[in-house]
């Protein structure tokens, strides 16, 4: 771990205490990216940034403050303190703000076990851009794609490192890869596009270019001569690459931030069902290779593998410190934060529980409905669970696709929704929220 961010949030909170603040914590980051987009064969664009960040949070009392800067001077670092304390003095009184208590913080964590950054040096613009330029003529090359929309590579290299006055000091690195492609089958108004994406922490663990590049074709391909489909209560099974989204749904609902302020849909929830019986959730910071893992939180408490969901009843919460405290619970490590912002409560790696049958075997058993692909737009009302999306797909007869549709919305109440899935077998095992395909009875479609 880099000494320089661990020597550099030290000299944040020794500046802290000489300009007055009671306690504080630290976060410096240090940051590259690159990434190259082609188009049409060609060079479009070439990004590479690099710098350092660092965040000071500070309490006066039960008042707190926080304050960033991409500066590391001398200077900097003790305007930044005396600012944050100046800010701390005038804000209102938080009774559920303050530090971790020192026998509450992670001790002896295992960063290597966690395998989240890739040893191998940052990679060269002219091979990030031979590999897009593969993607993309992979995608080009499918039938019935007319043009691309574009295809990237790119890096990314982010080193963490934390320190609070009660004592926890701590870091970690993460890398990330990745390649996609945009694919476009028509012309004018008749004009569909698909994508395809894939990332990872370690470029040794993406797949190749061309795989990637004929995937994004072939979805485009297939969505040639979209429709609308029928207006009615139809099944609907939500494709892998969407799917997650209804599990982010329940995440969010029982967030600590939302619960505490009772602006949740699942407010007053805890033990009771929320999925079908058969289905558990579970969160798994400790997954090797996983862009959610992460030995300790942001306010530096452990983090520890977990069921949020167990036999479809709501056993926990989601909550940091500060939400923990307004709860009279336990933080239950999810704190989260950057530079410019105080912590708060955010999942890490979740896993829901996959069943025996393939997404083929859903749609054979639906008979007529809609396979959603893609979702735009949200309306969803975080009090009451009412839930209306744009989406578009294939529409689903006799168990097959029958044809691709667009411009078309669902509409039901997530409360309702999430008790009545049916998950297929396909999660994909790399991603942070493994979550399978799944099945959602009698959803209202508006359609044709």
């Amino acid at each position: 771990m880099s000494d320089r961010l661990e020597t550099l949030t030290s000299r944040l909170l020794d500046a802290a205490r000489t300009a007055g603040a009671e306690a504080a914590d630290a976060i410096a980051v240090d940051a590259t990216s690159l990434s190259i987009d082609v188009r049409g064969g060609a060079l479009e664009q070439a990004e590479r940034s690099e710098g350092t960040d660092i965040g000071l949070r500070v309490l006066v009392g039960r008042r707190q403050a926080s304050v960033s800067a991409s500066d590391i001077s001398d200077a900097t670092v003790q305007a930044m303190a005396e600012r944050a304390v100046a800010m701390a003095r005038e804000a209102p009184e938080d009774p559920y703000a303050g530090l971790a208590a020192p026998d509450q913080l992670a001790r002896d964590w295992d960063v290597a076990a966690l395998d989240l950054a890739d040893p191998t040096p940052e990679p060269d613009p002219q091979a990030l851009e031979e590999i897009a330029r593969r993607v993309e003529a992979a995608a080009t090359a499918v039938h019935g794609v007319s043009q691309s929309d574009g295809a990237s590579a790119g890096f990314g290299r982010r080193t963490v490192h934390l320190a609070a006055t009660n004592g926890f000091s701590g870091g970690y690195q993460r890398t990330s890869h990745g390649r996609a492609c945009t694919a476009i089958t028509g012309e004018g108004t008749a004009m569909e596009r698909d994508y395809a994406f894939e990332s990872r922490l370690h470029a040794a663990d993406l797949p190749e270019a061309e795989e990637i590049g004929r995937l994004a074709g072939d979805r485009a391909a297939a969505r040639a001569g979209a429709r609308k489909p029928p207006s009615g209560a139809f099944p609907v099974l939500y494709d892998e690459r969407v799917a997650s989204g209804l599990i982010g749904h329940l995440l969010s609902a029982i967030n600590g931030t939302a619960v505490a302020r009772g602006a949740s849909w699942l407010r007053g929830a805890m033990d009771e069902a929320v999925l079908p019986e058969a289905l558990t959730l579970t969160e798994d910071p400790f997954r090797p290779r996983a862009t959610g893992s992460r030995p300790f939180d942001a306010e530096g408490l452990p983090t520890a593998r977990r069921d949020i969901v167990a036999n479809g009843v709501l056993r926990d919460w989601i909550l940091d410190l500060a939400t923990a405290r307004k709860l009279g619970l336990a933080s239950t490590g999810n704190a989260s934060r950057g530079p410019g912002h105080p912590p708060s409560p955010s999942p890490h790696n979740v896993e829901l529980t996959q069943g025996p049958k393939s997404p083929d075997e859903l749609m054979a058993e639906m008979g007529t409905g809609l396979l959603v692909t893609s979702l735009i737009g949200a309306s969803i009302n975080p009090t009451t669970g009412d839930y209306s999306r744009g989406a578009s797909g294939f529409w689903i007869e006799n168990g097959n696709i029958a044809y691709p549709v667009n411009e078309c919305t669902l509409a039901g109440n997530l409360r309702d929704m999430l008790l009545r899935l049916t998950p297929a077998n396909d999660a994909r095992p790399h991603r942070s929220h493994r979550v399978p395909s799944l099945l959602v009875e009698g959803l209202t479609l508006a359609g044709a």
